[in-house]
């Protein structure tokens, strides 16, 4: 049966085309949406700019229809009309004091709902507070998760451990030219090109990564960057792909103090050579979802807080070496340089990524949209290392499930130009990972 999805402004911030994701049924835009979406429309932000792509899609699909009836959207995937302010309802008056947007536009879908009898009409959020507050007075609501993971303990790691492996294979890995064929373990293994494998047979054990291109199992030899030498065969595994200039795409997740910052700066700087700029990025999610605005001081002062996590680990490299190392002074003369730029995720739009090594940390505040965005922007030469942990999330309306870098892994794996790793044992000191076992 045809039903009515009416949207709230964050669901389209989040997705400037979620309008064709509801196929033949009706959407209702409230008008205090727009009004909203109007004041989001300046900026250099994701959101800024899904603000401005929707509302120009709006305006080439609005016709008469669009205030009586609906007009249809293009390839017959139903209509979209706006809705008017509507005087309050004697339901919301009594449970709202303050008439936020929120409630204006809870209160249009509330009276939209009541006319059809509370039958197929959907308030469609990602604010969870705003959807309890709507089915508390009777509406029917729905979390916007066009692009999401659907089972989190099926997740890829990018990693399996495979026992009782030929002495032979051991024999052919450990003697030039480091490889074997895939062939040679039971044929019952099935693997993603550039997934990565723990050999083992007895008392022997070896890592190695399947080279997708060449049908072949590849000896990973652990290297050391710029001081950092890995402490366990996952953080070998990262340093392996980050490294590799044939996977111009990387993700790696897991939870605090496991690595993952730290091995992508020193895989960074032991490939600078071969890049025009190192960039480090991270996406800027205030507590309180409050807007920078509410901290004192200029752009610079405001940002330092949110970007102090990424000097520190710098700090970390550049005490792995000795003081008087040139390794060490390097690091600050790039800096200086601009030859390494630490800068939110949202100044990095417009700048030109060509042969940039480019560092997105907590990658699981970004939305599948906004990572999308990131990679297409990838020029010759360039890679991309996403890092973050998809159970620490920041972001209001984002989850473990319809993060971006959770949606990467999901999709990505098995790709040519890919690999992923998964970091689970904390390396950063025996109390930190204590705290993170058993807190």
């Amino acid at each position: 049966m045809r039903k009515i999805f009416i949207l709230d402004t964050n669901v389209i911030l989040h997705d400037s085309s979620c309008i064709h994701q509801f196929k033949d049924n009706d959407i209702y835009i409230p008008i205090t949406v727009i009004e909203e979406l109007d004041k989001f429309k300046k900026g250099n932000n994701v959101i800024n700019a899904n603000a401005r792509d929707f509302l120009r899609n709006l305006d080439a699909l609005s016709s008469d229809k669009m205030l009586n009836g609906g007009a249809p959207i293009e390839n017959g995937e139903g209509t979209i009309a706006i809705r008017l302010d509507m005087e309050l309802d004697q339901k919301i008056k009594e449970n709202f004091n303050e008439i936020t947007p929120d409630i204006k536009i809870m209160n249009i879908a509330y009276v939209i709902a009541k006319q059809h009898d509370f039958k197929n009409v959907i308030f469609v959020t990602k604010d969870v507070n705003l959807r309890l507050r709507a089915r508390s007075i009777g509406l029917k609501t729905e979390n916007y998760n066009s692009k999401y993971v659907e089972n989190l303990s099926d997740m890829y790691t990018g990693l399996k451990t495979i026992e009782n492996v030929g002495a032979d294979v051991f024999e052919d890995l450990y003697a030039k030219p480091h490889e074997t064929d895939k062939t040679r373990l039971s044929p019952d293994h099935e693997f993603y090109i550039n997934e990565n494998m723990i050999l083992k047979n007895g008392s022997k054990s070896a890592l190695a990564w399947f080279d997708g291109s060449t049908e072949t199992i590849r000896l990973v030899q652990p290297q050391v960057c710029y001081g950092v030498k890995p402490r366990n065969a996952e953080q070998a595994f990262a340093l392996n792909a980050m490294l590799n200039p044939d996977i111009p795409l990387v993700t790696v997740s897991g939870k605090a103090g496991t690595g993952k910052t730290l091995l992508a700066l020193a895989a960074a700087l032991a490939r600078k050579r071969y890049y025009r700029q190192i960039f480090v990025a991270r996406p800027v999610v205030p507590l309180s979802n409050k807007d920078l605005g509410y901290l004192p001081g200029d752009v610079a002062s405001k940002l330092d807080p949110y970007m102090q996590p990424l000097y520190d680990n710098l700090s970390v490299l550049q005490s792995h070496s000795n003081e008087a190392n040139s390794e060490s002074k390097r690091i600050h003369e790039l800096i200086e340089e601009e030859k390494i730029v630490i800068t939110p995720i949202s100044y990095i739009r417009g700048r030109s990524i060509v042969r940039v090594f480019f560092i997105v940390d907590e990658a699981q505040n970004l939305t599948p949209h906004e990572v999308k965005t990131i990679i297409t922007r990838a020029g010759e030469g360039t890679k991309i290392v996403f890092t973050g942990d998809i159970f620490q999330i920041d972001h209001p309306y984002l989850d473990s499930q319809t993060n971006g870098l959770a949606f990467i892994i999901e999709k990505m794996k098995g790709q040519k130009l890919y690999a992923h790793v998964n970091l689970e044992k904390g390396e950063r000191s025996e109390l930190a990972e204590l705290a993170s076992k058993i807190l």
